[in-house]
């Protein structure tokens, strides 16, 4: 529970220390840092995508002869947040098995078996066409990439990443052209609300993670992986 509320008090102090002024964090902008925790972002990457973010800003500002625009929400850092941490994957990954990769978690088998895990839950989701089909296209894939990996364990994590993450993105589609009218509306209506500082992407986590939810459906990206 520390651990817990370290994450996002650490995360608040350091946005509220960058930006100059003691601006309290909004709804909007806690729910995107339990997006981070939830994926399993590290803390020192979102601290780092924050200065990041914060040293172009000041940066502009200096090279500007007009008055800077004052940072109104954590969502701002969003993108930076992100590149820090694809950064960190890929110095702490890199493209071969090494002795760091294992203590971190990222072992062949423990991966291999992530993603047969994510095809099983798939296998059983009762789901609406077109969803059916796409998603069982998915879980096929997903024990193709696990033979891969076990078959070929050089094989890049940083690349496998990001085919599960174009997986993802398959499946998300296939749900909402599944999805019923109604659903949509509700969940579009639900993410509006969010509306006032740069949160398109943050809408977009929103709709896939309640779709995802509702079905019972995995993340597939290794950033939802247990290290447990």
């Amino acid at each position: 529970m520390q651990n817990y509320f370290n994450y996002f008090t650490e995360i608040e102090e350091r946005f509220q220390q960058r930006r100059g002024s003691l601006l309290m964090l909004s709804t909007l902008d806690w729910a995107l840092i339990e997006t981070w925790r939830e994926a399993g972002v590290p803390l020192e990457a979102v601290l780092r995508g924050i200065d990041n973010a914060f040293d172009k800003h000041d940066a502009k500002a200096l090279r500007s002869s007009g008055r800077a625009r004052k940072v109104n929400g954590l969502a701002w850092c969003a993108q930076s947040v992100m590149e820090a941490v694809e950064q960190a994957m890929e110095a702490s990954i890199g493209a071969a098995p090494t002795k760091e990769n294992v203590e971190s978690g990222f072992e062949t088998e423990r991966i291999a078996k992530y993603l047969e895990e994510n095809a099983a839950t798939i296998e059983v989701a009762t789901l609406n066409a077109p969803a059916d089909t796409a998603a069982s296209d998915v879980a096929a894939r997903l024990r193709s990439l696990a033979l891969g990996l076990r078959t070929e364990p050089t094989h890049s994590l940083e690349e496998l990443d990001r085919t599960l993450s174009v997986l993802e993105e398959k499946l998300f589609a296939a749900l909402m052209t599944a999805a019923p009218e109604d659903e949509l509306i509700a969940l579009r209506e639900q993410a509006g609300k969010m509306q006032a500082v740069q949160i398109k992407q943050v809408q977009q986590q929103f709709l896939q993670k309640r779709m995802l939810e509702a079905r019972r459906l995995p993340r597939l990206s290794l950033f939802y992986m247990s290290h447990e």
